[in-house]
């Protein structure tokens, strides 16, 4: 349990500040406690320190130990096109939902990278991967959402084996989403998004 570290990726706007800040921070202080680390008491300062005198949007990336270290890395951000659309593929690779280091952000991302490497990203913008039930669950560094026409979007439950994503938190607290399982007919049968605390909801599209 000890060979990893937490991460939290974010992003910060020269107007705005750090997006979604505080959920960011809500949930890497809970895991921490859930494995045992340290309380990350030094974050929020890490974070504003690595962007003092930046006048772009940054994709922030900080990574935090069992020995309490913590390390931010920034780089600028390019949002996407408008009217952008992923073609996203459904991996072979599955997740197992008694993993409870899957409802964490850990750098321990073998079975995402895996999942990811089936397609090149020509063929696949992202790679979806269901558990061993068949539900899905998630893609390789989105939440997945479906518009099912019931008003609120639907987003599969941790207890299927998947990230408590940041937007997926904010969305469900806004009640502009609802956990329900979903299943690969479905999403066909909906409208589907992807979508994280970085970049927000995308429209995707099953492929393939």
């Amino acid at each position: 349990m000890n060979d990893f570290s937490l991460i939290e990726t974010l992003r910060w706007e020269p107007e705005v500040g750090f997006v979604r800040l505080r959920l960011h921070l809500a949930r890497l202080s809970r895991s921490a406690r859930r494995i045992g680390f340290p309380d990350p008491t030094d974050a929020a300062a890490k974070l504003e320190e690595a962007v003092v005198g930046a006048t772009t949007a940054l994709r922030m990336r900080l990574t935090f130990d069992r020995l309490g270290e913590i390390e931010v890395t920034a780089a600028p951000f390019a949002p996407m096109p408008e009217g952008t659309i992923w073609k996203v593929r459904i991996a072979k690779t599955r997740l197992d939902s008694a993993d409870k280091l899957l409802r964490m952000k850990t750098t321990r991302r073998g079975v995402y990278e895996t999942a990811r490497a089936e397609y090149p990203m020509s063929e696949a913008d992202e790679v979806l991967l269901l558990n061993e039930r068949g539900e899905v669950c998630e893609g390789t560094i989105t939440s997945v959402f479906l518009d099912d026409g019931s008003g609120t979007l639907r987003t599969p439950p941790i207890s299927c084996g998947l990230l408590s994503g940041v937007l997926r938190t904010e969305l469900i607290c806004q009640r502009k989403a609802r956990v329900g399982r979903i299943s690969v007919d479905d999403l066909t049968a909906g409208k589907l998004y992807m979508g994280n605390s970085l970049r927000g909801l995308i429209p995707a599209q099953i492929v393939g």
